[in-house]
């Protein structure tokens, strides 16, 4: 019987210090002792991306993009090499591999590249050798020609989408995505604290979940996961425990529960602009990196949301436009999201009816067939989501 092949990928907080990195050795060595292949592929420690910036930016202003994609590198590729020591001391025999050694190509675009391909032959020779395969999350070689080749990072939460390209690539059996909670839960359970773990969420709801504020999964990797059909398992570094499986819709998932959980943005900026067309404006935000959220458009006013992170980039872009424009920061977002309101009535009229019961205005609403988000003033924020995770009765 062939050995089952599990991707692993552990997050900056699992590896943020010699002990955390001898603590997920050890669960590795316990893995691998089962009879698994594995391939691993980590973050860097704990806040290290964040110190990384700020030596970049004691330095200068204007970082140039390639050699500050060369030093963000440096951090995953510290914690693969100090993980796959800590595998040696074990005497599990592991090798680490940069992102451009195990394979991984990208688009070549500084900061916030994609994945263009993946060739994990040198992966695959390393498992026939026996060893564990640590990967330097985060990162990967554009795809040029040899003498242009370059180091390209993934931006924010690269790591996961690192992790689910090479599952995908490699065939593997599932992709364990493990951090400091235990799963995907009903509300974020600092917000609420009575918030129920899920047993298991379609990719549709995982990349709705994602997309309007839970935090436990970055977006492009749940795209990846469903394109590719890779199985998902969100666990805690700290727990033996099963945590939350992402798969493709299932018999047993078509009659669960209306909604599945109620995310939350404390800050999102809102723009109200005229005087330009929807396509002059969204390729201009684009080809400027704005991450746009919610668009709604009636008539020639246009109204769309972005992260505040982007607020100068955003405003760059009007100003060049030259269209009338303005914004508010005082609001937040709160959406349901849920398969099970697709066949389901009354879900908008419920909603509405508890933020208005709970004195809670929502100026901007958009929906999908599975989601529901509200634009609420950001000091209502907490309040909206613990009003709207009673009245749906998800604890």
């Amino acid at each position: 019987m062939p050995a089952t092949l599990v991707v692993q990928k552990f997050g900056g907080s699992s590896v943020a210090d010699a002990d955390r990195i001898k603590r997920v050795a050890r669960r590795i060595a316990r893995e691998r002792a089962a009879g698994n292949d594995l391939v691993v592929v980590v973050s860097a420690m704990g806040d290290t991306t964040d110190e990384l910036l700020g030596l970049a930016a004691a330095i200068t202003d204007e970082p140039d993009p390639r050699e500050l994609d060369v030093l963000l590198a440096t951090g995953e590729h510290q914690s693969a090499t100090l993980v796959s020591m800590a595998l040696h001391a074990m005497g599990v025999p592991a090798i680490s591999l940069t992102g451009p050694q195990a394979g991984i190509t990208t688009d070549g675009t500084y900061g916030r590249a994609r994945i263009a391909g993946v060739e994990p032959r040198r992966i695959q020779a390393e498992l026939q050798g026996g060893k564990v395969v640590i990967v330097a999350g985060f990162q990967g070689q554009s795809a040029a020609q040899a003498h242009e080749m370059e180091l390209t990072t993934l931006g924010r939460g690269g790591s996961d989408t690192t992790a689910v390209a090479l599952a995908a690539a490699l065939g593997a059996d599932a992709c364990e995505i493990y951090t400091d909670v235990d799963g995907v839960h009903t509300a974020d359970p600092r917000v609420v604290p009575n918030a129920r773990k899920l047993h298991a969420v379609s990719y549709e709801e995982m990349l709705e979940l994602a997309a309007s504020g839970a935090k436990v999964l970055q977006v492009r990797s749940v795209e990846v996961a469903r394109n590719h059909d890779v199985k998902l398992h969100v666990r805690s570094t700290f727990s033996p425990e099963d945590g939350t499986w992402v798969r493709e819709e299932d018999d047993r998932m078509l009659e669960k529960a209306l909604i599945s959980g109620v995310t939350h943005t404390r800050e999102e900026t809102l723009y109200r602009v005229t005087g330009t067309t929807a396509s002059q404006l969204f390729s201009a935000l684009a080809d400027a990196g704005v991450n746009v959220d919610t668009i709604v458009q009636t008539g020639p006013e246009i109204v769309f949301s972005a992260p505040t992170d982007d607020r100068d980039a955003a405003v760059d872009v009007l100003d060049a436009l030259a269209v009338e424009w303005s914004s508010r920061d005082d609001l937040g977002k709160v959406s349901l999201v849920g398969a099970g309101m697709k066949s389901h009535p009354g879900v908008a009229a419920k909603t509405f009816a508890t933020l208005e019961a709970a004195g809670i205005e929502a100026p901007i609403v958009s929906t999908s067939p599975i989601k529901i988000a509200c634009h609420v003033p950001s000091s209502d924020v907490d309040r909206a989501v613990q009003a709207l995770h009673e009245a749906f009765e998800l604890a």
